[in-house]
């Protein structure tokens, strides 16, 4: 037997399957995710012990969630999302320094090319839903304002649908716009107060939250991507503090210090300022962020 043969055993599966890997033929990188990936899983294996029938059962699982996707939904990305995979590797790839703003997932629903708006625009292009002002100031980490930021903002109506949910219905790049910060670093808009919303829960990743007793409800929020020359770029959200699924989000997108202060105010004075007709909710959302490396 030469020095590489491993025979399998109980005891030494994931030995066996390393050792019939050459690392000189191996891309290093490749060689040491997949031998990682062997280790977790015998590990996994050896420690639940599943029958046949349980085996079976998940390569079933993964088999529908395969054959649930298709050109707009990836149910494997749901998947990753609801296990909280989604949200480490995002966090792990945007480690920040200190005091600069915590990212978050990115999500099924932004789209390409939306449009730039002047500062205190509408994005509400239907006028339905409760009306909101989001006011903010984007920085860097010494605390001095970015001129000429862009700030992607998307969301979902008060129903808890985005625009791309309801064609026909919202209309295209409803609650969607790039605003760009002023000499201040400052930015402003108006919109309509978000909801919450389910992720789509009618295929295998639905079905697995149930049979583990979660919902798949995510807490109200509006989406971010703010950049500028010279700085990493963010991708997160805001959100609505008060929100029933804002400690349980399916897709453990919170963080607490995305959580910012929705305020409603009804000063006739205020309403005139932003040409409501109606008390209005305000939030004030800023951003520091990191030079690039």
């Amino acid at each position: 037997m030469s020095e590489k043969t491993v025979y399998f055993s109980e005891e030494r599966s994931e030995e066996a399957v390393i050792a019939r890997m050459d690392p000189d033929k191996v891309d290093p990188r490749l060689y040491r995710v997949m031998t990682s990936l062997i280790k977790h899983l015998h590990g996994f294996i050896k420690e639940v012990e599943p029958t046949n029938e349980e085996w079976m059962a998940g390569i079933r699982f993964l088999t529908d969630t395969g054959h649930m996707c298709t050109d707009w939904r990836q149910e494997f990305i749901l998947l990753s999302d609801t296990l909280g995979v989604s949200m480490l590797v995002e966090t792990i790839n945007n480690r920040k320094p200190s005091g600069a703003t915590e990212t978050t997932v990115l999500g099924p629903f932004h789209v390409e090319g939306a449009p730039y708006i002047e500062n205190g625009a509408n994005i509400c292009l239907d006028g339905k839903g409760e009306p909101m002002v989001v006011t903010g100031r984007v920085a860097d980490t010494e605390g001095r304002p970015i001129a000429g930021a862009l700030l992607d903002v998307w969301q979902a109506n008060d129903e808890g649908f985005y625009d791309v949910q309801q064609k026909g219905i919202q209309p295209d790049m409803n609650l969607r716009g790039i605003f760009t910060t002023d000499a201040d670093g400052r930015y402003w808009f108006r919109s309509a107060k978000p909801k919450f919303y389910p992720i789509p829960d009618d295929g295998p990743v639905g079905k697995m939250l149930a049979a583990l007793g979660r919902h798949p409800y995510r807490p109200a929020h509006i989406h971010f991507i703010v950049g500028a020359k010279g700085f990493s770029p963010i991708t997160t959200h805001y959100f609505v503090p008060g929100d029933p699924y804002l400690t349980s989000d399916a897709v453990f997108g919170v963080k607490e210090s995305l959580i910012v202060d929705f305020v409603r105010n009804d000063d006739r004075e205020a309403m005139t300022k932003y040409g409501f007709s109606q008390p209005f909710w305000q939030a004030q959302c800023d951003f520091v962020l990191s030079r690039a490396a």
